[in-house]
Parts: C-alpha cells; sequence; structure tokens
C-alpha cells in the first residue's frame, strides 16, 4: 500500500562513486517524504537512510525500473539516472506540479553541474543550442511550462497508478526506454508530460569525444528507428535536420563538380551553415561563459551533426528489428 508521496528509482549496473553522490544529494532534500530505491545487478554492503538496494541481475535500465512497480511504496516515481541529482527545491517543484489532479507526468531539465570537469562541460554545452540539441529546454530551464510529448528519464517524473497501468517500459530500449513511455501515454492515456522549467537535475556528462560520440551515435539510431515505429512522438523535423545535413555535404559535394550552379549552391549552403554556427557558439558562450569551452563545444556540434545523422539513417532506413547494447 502507497504510503509516501515519492519513490526516487535509480537503475545501475554496479554500485559506482556516481551513486555514492547521488544518494547522499536526495538524502539532503528538505522532506522526510520519499524513499530510494536503487537496482544494481547485484547488491553490496552499502547502506544509506531511506534506501533500499535490490537486487536486479543483469537486466537493463528500462527492466530495472519496472521493477518499481514491485517495490515502490510512493505515490509518484521519480526516474532519476544514477549520474544525476537533484536541486534543492526539486520536490517543492513537484509538489505544486502535481497539485493538478490532471498531471499525470513532470519533466524537467538536466544541467551540467558546475563541478564538472572541461571535457564534461564541453559535451553538456553542446546542447545548449538549438542547433545542435534541437530541445535545449532539456539541458536548461528555458522558457515557461508546456506540454511536451516525449522527455528523458534522468528528469521524468509519473503517478504510480498510471505508470502501472501502463505496464511500465514497454521495451527494454536503452537509449529510447523513455520514448516508448511516452508514446504509451499519449496514446494509451491521452496525455502529455508537463515540462517545467524549475524542475532542474544536474546530469554528469560524458568525458571525451569518443564517449561523447558513442553515445550521439547510439541516440541516432534509436531515434531514426523510433521515427518510423513511434512516429506520433518522435517523426519530428529536428531529428531529421542532421542527417539532412549529412546528405548535404555528400550529395551537393558530389553534384558541385558538374555544375556550377550545384557549386555556388553548395557554397552557399556552407555559408549558412557557419553562420547557424556562429549563432549557437554564442547561445553556448552566453550561457557557459568561458570561451575555451565554447570553442570545443562548436567543433563538438560539427561532429555531432555527422554521427548522429548517419546513425539516424540507418535506424530509419536498414534497421528492422532494434536491439539495444548496453555500454
Amino acid at each position: 500500500m502507497l504510503s509516501i508521496k515519492y519513490t526516487f528509482v535509480i537503475p545501475v549496473k554496479e554500485i559506482n562513486d556516481y551513486i555514492k553522490e547521488t544518494i547522499p544529494k536526495l538524502l539532503s532534500l528538505p522532506s522526510d517524504n520519499f524513499e530510494i530505491l536503487v537496482y544494481p545487478d547485484e547488491i553490496t554492503d552499502d547502506t544509506w537512510p531511506k534506501t533500499r538496494q535490490i537486487a536486479s541481475g543483469p537486466i537493463g535500465p528500462a527492466a530495472k525500473r519496472n521493477l518499481s512497480i514491485r517495490d515502490g511504496r510512493g505515490e509518484i516515481l521519480i526516474f532519476i539516472d544514477d549520474d544525476a541529482y537533484p536541486k534543492d527545491d526539486f520536490l517543492n517543484v513537484l509538489d505544486k506540479d502535481f497539485q493538478d489532479e490532471n498531471i499525470i507526468a513532470v519533466g524537467g531539465p538536466a544541467m551540467t553541474p558546475r563541478e564538472s570537469k572541461f571535457w564534461q562541460k564541453v559535451s553538456g554545452a553542446t546542447f545548449l543550442s538549438s542547433l545542435s540539441g534541437g530541445f535545449p529546454e532539456r539541458y536548461r530551464p528555458h522558457g515557461k511550462k508546456k506540454f511536451v510529448v516525449d522527455w528523458p528519464t534522468v528528469n521524468l517524473s509519473i503517478r504510480t497508478y498510471a505508470f502501472e497501468e501502463l505496464g511500465g517500459f514497454g521495451g527494454d530500449y536503452w537509449p529510447g526506454d523513455d520514448t516508448k513511455l511516452c508514446f504509451d501515454l499519449l496514446t494509451k492515456k491521452n496525455t502529455q508530460i508537463l515540462y517545467d522549467p524549475e524542475l532542474v537535475v544536474f546530469h554528469h556528462r560524458r568525458e571525451g569525444l569518443t564517449k561523447h560520440v558513442q553515445q550521439i551515435s547510439a541516440y541516432g539510431l534509436h531515434r531514426g528507428f523510433f521515427a518510423k515505429k513511434y512516429s506520433k512522438t518522435s517523426f519530428n523535423w529536428r531529428y531529421f535536420m542532421p542527417s539532412l545535413f549529412v546528405l548535404f555535404i555528400i550529395a551537393g559535394g558530389a553534384l558541385s563538380y558538374f555544375s556550377k550552379i550545384f557549386l555556388d549552391l553548395y557554397i552557399l549552403g556552407w555559408i549558412i551553415y557557419f553562420v547557424a554556427l556562429l549563432n549557437a557558439f554564442y547561445d553556448i558562450y552566453r550561457h557557459e561563459k568561458n570561451i575555451f569551452v565554447t570553442l570545443a563545444a562548436s567543433y563538438y556540434i560539427f561532429l555531432t551533426h555527422i554521427f548522429y545523422g548517419v546513425r539516424f539513417l540507418q535506424g530509419l532506413i536498414f534497421t528492422r528489428n532494434l536491439k539495444s547494447k548496453l555500454r
């Protein structure tokens, strides 16, 4: 029987340094009305107040989160990653949002912590502009409250009864488990997620170009596949833009050899891209206030477009049955 208001749900492969930072941050929240469920493959001797470690075995994050239907005692499930932690007023903001009984799910931005290392800041800064992330509100407080059809589980809360009625996450995608859940909310519950810019968590980013590219490539592959399978949430023109850019580079470069008109258009296209990149540079610097992070992020943006674009096409055109691989 539900006896508390909130249950934090954290899937993790093993108890690591990130989770050892996250749990004390959660415990410092000015509220007693929550519990913490941590799902490692195998439990350890580590103990914390209000926290239960529950061994899940070697299953994916979506399957781990689904176990909260069985184990959670909260009226509202808060999905958060092991490498993320909430702002101090997080639960106060949720209290206000869920006062409306019609609100089923709420999401907010996941900001890069100020104490992050340089290359983590670069990876996070890459998404601060619409040119690179397409949805800057996912990475910084942006605009006013609004309803959205898709939101990542690094900062997503949902009423427990609704999650249970949906059967939890309907697939074992990773990344992408959140997209399937949001699709089910839209199609089965006829509801969207409330975006609240004040509902902030801090999310550690991948450190180094290789890890960043690996993450982006996985996002692109899954989103391309979802664009055809879950079109109501994923068939969005913003997701297609990096792939169109890749096609522009390849097709435009080839055609420019055969016609001066195509060459002029190709050059014009690159000029437009670099102007957009300069605008992204301005957006990022306005938030980061660090010229070196901004310069490096501009380079990351270009590579993000290439790798995401290629993998999106792979997921959209060539992938018939997507099987996620845990990294």
